[in-house]
């Protein structure tokens, strides 16, 4: 593959290789696809924000899409720095969510269990990863990545509209988690003081 000229007409973009093999160079491996997601998921689909308005039809158009993987215990799922274009479904196992906070530190931001997405951020604006993610246990995922969003746009727009505003809402929370602790850690020390 030639490098191609980046958008700002200065130097060049290094194409991003096909899905399949960033995931086997993350060390992960590749079960198929999601398919049958709605007989997959029945106990927690109503728990998981991003697929509770989904019908079973729905479900199934989006995992016929979506890679599955597996993660062994101890094994890292997504590297704080690397970049990507996917986000991960839980769809069995917890991930431990940690942020570099020196030199051989880092901090616990979650542990997260099946249901939870992981990695939408960088999905959406193409930005290095935030934190890591690994296996606490065994984990399965689901793969959705920037270029299933736009092909669910096209061949089922009704699912890929209920997808992108659950994104958007997900990301709407999760901005808002975050305002709310920084207002905390604000006023702590203000009312210790």
């Amino acid at each position: 593959m030639a490098a191609a000229k980046h958008p700002t007409g200065q130097g060049t973009v290094n194409p991003t290789p096909p899905i399949e093999q960033q995931l086997q160079s993350a060390g992960l491996e590749l079960l198929g696809t999601c398919m049958g997601l709605s007989l997959y998921t029945p106990g927690w689909r109503h728990g998981m924000a991003l697929l509770e308005d989904l019908t079973p039809r729905e479900m199934d158009a989006l995992g016929a899409l979506m890679p599955k993987v597996r993660a062994q215990a101890g094994q890292v799922l997504i590297s704080e720095g690397d970049m990507g274009d996917w986000m991960l479904l839980l769809l069995d196992g917890t991930v431990d969510v940690t942020k570099k906070t020196g030199p051989g530190e880092a901090s616990r931001l979650a542990v997260i269990k099946q249901g939870a997405a992981v990695g939408e951020m960088s999905m959406f604006d193409a930005a290095p990863r935030y934190a890591s993610c690994r296996a606490i246990e065994t984990v399965d995922a689901g793969v959705l990545t920037r270029s299933t969003i736009a092909r669910l746009i096209e061949d089922h727009p009704a699912v890929g509209a209920k997808l992108l505003v659950k994104l958007t809402q997900m990301l709407a929370q999760r901005l808002r988690n975050t305002s709310n602790q920084l207002v905390r850690s604000k006023t702590l020390p203000q009312l210790q003081g």
